[in-house]
């Protein structure tokens, strides 16, 4: 089975611009806060990005975002994201193993299909099969 490595994390936030304030402040990271058309998605630079792919250029950084947090959203915890080949492959792989699909994927323009899952812990993470470059 090929290994799909980790590529991005999430943090839930009941306030994005004091998170973002905190993240810049405390670590150094830059953020950028997205519009209602992004869901108010907020990303977390937590390294330098290569410009043409967006992907970080130190092997085994990775960079993140918040997102808001919503009283009919389960599970709203720090999630780790992990990046997949085949997204439909891998709902089916995370069911087959005894983890939860949560709704169905979603594309997010530019970056790739995502979806999260609950494993057979409990825990909240996502999968995303990035968009060709």
């Amino acid at each position: 089975m090929e290994m799909n490595p980790v590529v991005h994390f999430e943090l839930p936030a009941e306030d994005r611009k004091r998170m973002a304030d905190f993240y810049e402040l405390a670590f150094g990271w830059k953020t950028q806060l997205l519009g209602e058309d992004m869901g108010n998605y907020v990303l977390a630079t937590t390294t330098e990005s290569d410009k043409k792919t967006g992907r970080p250029k130190n092997p085994g950084a990775i960079n993140g975002g918040f997102y808001p947090k919503k009283e009919d959203m389960p599970a709203q915890y720090p999630s780790v994201v992990i990046g997949v080949g085949d997204i439909k492959k891998s709902m089916q792989s995370v069911e087959s193993a005894g983890g939860k699909v949560l709704g169905a994927p979603m594309e997010i323009p530019g970056i790739g299909i995502y979806v999260s899952f609950l494993d057979t812990e409990g825990n909240r993470l996502s999968m995303m099969q990035p968009s060709k470059v």
